[in-house]
């Protein structure tokens, strides 16, 4: 059986790539998605497995320490962070089993999954149209306190940095633009399989 593929997209937050990366879930539903560990508490209605694997935050750092993760980060919040991270050995089971893994991370995830499966992930960055309109998405999400805020946008330069390290940029100034050549890309790379309706 050949083995999978890693299609790894990331961004600057607000850049708009978990809209892209639904749109092409919903499209290609034979691609498994990389679901994250995580020791934030479960919200109503998510399931084990599913939305995410919830971990003890003992577990997530044993996990860590015996190096079982691709990535992982710790996000700063108000009263502890919360980690999350993605499981090498979920990983390898979709390879082995010739699946194509989508993952929706942050930049530094991305370069992660690429240090770890050099020879089976495709890193696509989406680029915002400009720093201005980051910002506009970020202020319009109201998501965030204002803290948060700045530390997305300090992050910024960083990331946009790093977008050479990917093997593809895609700038989402038009979102259909933008999953069209998202779709491109991953044709150079896997089959797709679209849903189809009966």
């Amino acid at each position: 059986m050949p083995r999978g593929k890693l299609i790894v997209i990331a961004a600057p937050s607000g850049a708009g790539k978990t809209t892209i990366v639904k749109a092409i879930m919903k499209k290609y539903p034979g691609m498994l998605f990389s679901i994250s560990a995580t020791t934030r508490p479960k919200r109503e209605g998510e399931v084990e497995g599913k939305d995410y694997f919830f971990l003890m935050k003992e577990e997530f750092e044993r996990r860590v320490n015996a190096g079982e993760f691709v990535e992982w980060e710790q996000y700063p919040s108000a009263t502890y962070g919360n980690y999350y991270g993605t499981l090498k050995s979920e990983v390898e089971r979709a390879l082995q089993n010739g699946k194509t893994m989508l993952f929706d991370v942050d930049v530094k995830g991305a370069l992660s999954v690429k240090k770890y499966f050099p020879d089976d992930a495709v890193l696509i960055f989406i680029k915002p149209p400009s720093m201005e309109a980051l910002r506009a998405r970020l202020l319009n999400r109201r998501t965030e306190d204002e803290a948060t805020m700045i530390h997305r946008l300090n992050r910024v330069a960083m990331e946009m940095e790093k977008a050479k390290e990917f093997h593809y940029q895609v700038v989402n100034d038009n979102l259909q633009t933008a999953l069209n050549e998202v779709e491109d890309i991953l044709k150079k790379h896997i089959e797709l399989e679209p849903l189809h309706h009966s």
